[in-house]
């Protein structure tokens, strides 16, 4: 049975195609989601497998700003209704998945979205210009444009002798009380892994976690998919000599045996010197990938990063493959593991941005802007207000900016355009054209945040901003494609951009210096 030909066929009903769904919707735009399961979010009914978000739920801010507030709500998707905040869903400041799970079903219900359940995608192909997609039904649904929400959806499992014979963080059993006694080695350091570590401290004899790299911290890399601290409790009993251990290297076999299994592993830094570790249980925690075998080979989509993720462009767009976008976790291939891109506080903003370029590409729709003053000062006021408020450049650091650009004899504001994008396209030809970003500076992740002796700017030094490794403000300019000038505002602890003398006087100078004729370069 064939359907009608869409504008937009969306497949996947989690969070990134319940928020494309959403932008579409508000714009008019013809679109169907495919969803596999009876009801959206199926992915958040298993995962985390302990049930506990390692996403922010923070519904006391002190504020009533709206905007502000999403800076602490990583749960929430993008609405114009007010009712349909995670926060009201919640207390919990790491609140359950199946919390979420609800949420989803109220923001699809409330919304009205045209989603179609139980259409689980087995093939997707060309028709000429067309994308074909078959369901389990059998139904055949067209459209000229194709968006993969379905996140990672498969286990990404290292190419290891004998893995395949070793349990795996999708379908262990979540009872501590089955490891009693036992030894566990778990493959995988990032939180999937320790999630299940700690789960299993209380009753497992011995746990090794391993892998290759060293283990990374969130609260250091500022990468919330590095170990977080709500996750962290298994290496306290490394490090006081608990009967743990973090093993750095990778396994060579792993060999089912009838007393357990024999692992070869390959130790880093110890000239990969090998020893055979034995083991009653063996997990494989190492993460998830797309899954791109219902594409046909004619349209199928180019992986990267060890073929987990599709490769895209700046407009999200498969490179390989036209009219095939890609939203929600997926398209954290383009800041992979710098910002935020594969969480749904990142991502909605993505999205979001997705939702205006197609508008652009295929519905004649400027990006939204509005003018605002070409007097440097009241540029320079304008734009910290926003700096203090904004959560999509907050969330979705160093990777969208808001654009001030030049347009006929005054300037337009453009609010969270991707930065790449940005000098991809038309933004980009403009006489002069201000992209406004929050950054970390580029060592951040070298620094311990903790350590006192380590020499930092000092809050609201606006004189050594540029050597600023917390989050702040930056400002560049360019004429006509040409970079000429960037501009630090100074750190702030609370984030708040408004001092005369440290923020808005230094900042109000680079624009004066930048909309002269002939601009200086300046630091």
């Amino acid at each position: 049975m064939s359907h009608p030909v869409h504008d937009h066929l969306i497949v996947g009903a989690g969070p990134a195609g319940l928020q494309l769904a959403a932008e579409l919707q508000r714009d008019g735009r013809d679109y169907l989601v495919l969803e596999g399961g009876e009801r959206p979010g199926g992915f958040f009914e298993v995962f985390p497998r302990h049930r506990k978000l390692i996403s922010i739920n923070k519904p006391h801010t002190g504020s009533t700003d709206p905007e502000f507030n999403l800076r602490m709500d990583w749960n929430s998707l993008l609405s114009d209704d007010p009712s349909l905040l995670f926060t009201r869903y919640s207390e919990r400041y790491f609140p359950s998945a199946d919390d979420l799970v609800r949420y989803l079903a109220d923001f699809a219900e409330t919304l009205g979205l045209n989603i179609r359940y139980g259409a689980r995608v087995e093939r997707v192909e060309r028709d000429g210009a067309l994308f074909q997609v078959t369901d389990g039904t059998g139904a055949v649904h067209r459209g000229r444009r194709l968006i993969m929400a379905t996140g990672v959806s498969k286990p990404y499992v290292p190419d290891v002798p004998g893995i395949e014979t070793a349990e795996y963080y999708t379908d262990v059993s979540v009872d501590p009380a089955d490891f009693t006694d036992q030894r566990v080695l778990i493959l995988g350091k990032a939180n999937s892994a320790l999630e299940t570590a700690d789960n299993l401290i209380e009753t497992a004899t011995v746990i090794h976690l391993a892998g290759p790299g060293s283990l990374r911290l969130a609260w250091q890399s500022h990468f919330v998919g590095h170990v977080r601290a709500v996750n962290n409790n298994f290496l306290d009993t490394y490090q006081l000599k608990s009967q743990n251990a973090i093993l750095d290297g990778e396994a060579a076999s792993v060999e089912r045996r009838d007393d357990g299994y024999a692992v070869r592993f390959r130790f880093s830094r110890a000239d990969d010197f090998i020893k055979e570790i034995h083991y009653d249980r063996v997990i494989v925690a190492t993460g998830f990938r797309f899954d791109a075998s219902v594409f046909a080979d004619d349209c199928r989509p180019r992986l990267v990063i060890k073929d987990r993720f599709p490769e895209m462009t700046s407009a999200y767009e498969s490179v390989n493959v036209p009219g095939l976008y890609f939203a929600g976790t997926l398209m954290q291939q383009r800041d992979f593991k710098k910002s935020t891109g594969g969480f749904i506080h990142g991502f909605r903003y993505a999205v979001r941005a997705l939702g205006r370029i197609l508008g652009e590409r295929h519905h004649d729709t400027a990006w939204p802007g509005r003018e605002v003053p070409a007097e440097p000062a009241a540029l320079a006021a304008e734009l910290l207000a926003r700096l203090n408020r904004t959560s999509a450049l907050w969330q979705q650091f160093g990777q969208l900016a808001d654009l001030v650009a030049t347009a006929g004899a005054g300037l337009r504001h453009y609010e969270e355009v991707p930065v790449d994008y940005a000098h991809d396209t038309g933004f980009a030809d403009a006489e002069n054209l201000f992209v406004i970003t929050l950054e970390y500076g580029p060592d951040h992740d070298k620094i311990d945040p903790f350590d006192v002796t380590v020499r930092r700017v000092r809050q609201d030094d606006a004189e050594d901003a540029h050597d600023a490794a917390y989050l702040h403000p930056v400002v560049r300019h360019y004429r006509r494609g040409q970079f000429t000038a960037a501009h630090h505002v100074a750190e702030n602890l609370e984030n708040e951009w408004d001092r005369p003398a440290a923020h808005h006087e230094p900042l109000t100078a680079f624009l004066a210096k930048a909309l002269a004729d002939a601009p200086e370069a300046v630091r």
